[in-house]
């Protein structure tokens, strides 16, 4: 019976996992799961600002505030500098990574499944320092400091606060600044794959960016930043170390059989 049943099953799993069932169901699971973990904090209010002013005065000391009020100035100087930034901090998030996600997936497997795991842990590291220390955006400083930031979204473009719906957006998860982390490995994937004068340019255009549409349209510090090139770096570590030593962990867990047919499959 188990000689009939293990085979059919993992040729289904290999079916179901080709055409990317697996991964859509995996990807939008933890989608839903990490917006809504996020939303756990929304009335945090009291504490989440009194972190942003504490990381203000901290940015003050290091001279990093001088610099982002620069770079909103800059921006802001010109509408259409202002409108590009804005839709970069919306149209290079998720729609880029989808797209980007699409394209790893169906021709670079292997590089996929090593930035998923990425995104995946990092995620779930920045789910774990949302809940413990939710903090404020700039633009939602309290007055007076609010004087000092302009909410470029909500003054010029308000498409990224109306393409979410509001039980996803949690407004006090401003560090580590995911926004960019992730696509800054989405810029590290893209030049390992391509490998080329092109792939490079992109990789390394797109992050930087995204850090300036980051702090420029209001809605990340600097340190947001740099914490959450931190966390992204670290989740690509532990994804290279699940790559090389992921067959060990599945051996471990799974029965014999089982495991010689779905190492079979691309991506496990």
């Amino acid at each position: 019976m188990a000689a009939r049943v293990v085979p059919a099953i993992s040729r289904t799993f290999r079916f179901v996992n080709k055409v990317g069932g697996v991964e859509l169901l995996i990807v939008g699971v933890a989608f839903v799961f990490y917006y809504l973990v996020r939303g756990f904090v929304v009335e945090r209010t009291f504490e989440a600002t009194s972190r942003a002013i504490r990381i203000l005065e901290l940015e003050q000391s290091l001279g990093l505030w001088a610099w982002e009020a620069k770079m909103q100035a800059w921006v802001m100087s010109s509408d259409v500098l202002t409108h590009l930034f804005n839709n970069i901090y919306v149209y290079a998030h998720f729609p880029l990574i989808i797209i980007i996600g699409l394209w790893l997936f169906f021709f670079h497997r292997e590089r996929y499944v090593l930035l998923r795991n990425a995104f995946l842990i990092s995620g779930g590291i920045g789910l774990i320092i949302f809940n413990l220390l939710p903090m404020a955006p700039p633009r939602l400083l309290p007055w007076p400091l609010s004087d000092q930031v302009v909410d470029t979204m909500f003054a010029f473009s308000r498409v990224n606060y109306d393409m979410q719906p509001a039980a996803f957006v949690n407004h006090y998860a401003a560090m580590p600044s995911l926004h960019f982390g992730w696509n800054l490995l989405l810029g590290i994937g893209i030049i390992w794959t391509m490998r080329n004068f092109f792939g490079i340019a992109f990789g390394v255009t797109m992050p930087a960016a995204m850090f300036v549409a980051v702090v420029a349209t209001g809605n990340h510090f600097i340190l947001d930043v740099i914490a959450g090139t931190v966390v992204a770096l670290i989740g690509l570590g532990l994804a290279l170390l699940v790559q090389r030593y992921g067959n060990r962990l599945w051996r471990l867990i799974l029965p014999d059989r089982i495991f010689r047919h779905l190492a079979r499959s691309p991506g496990v």
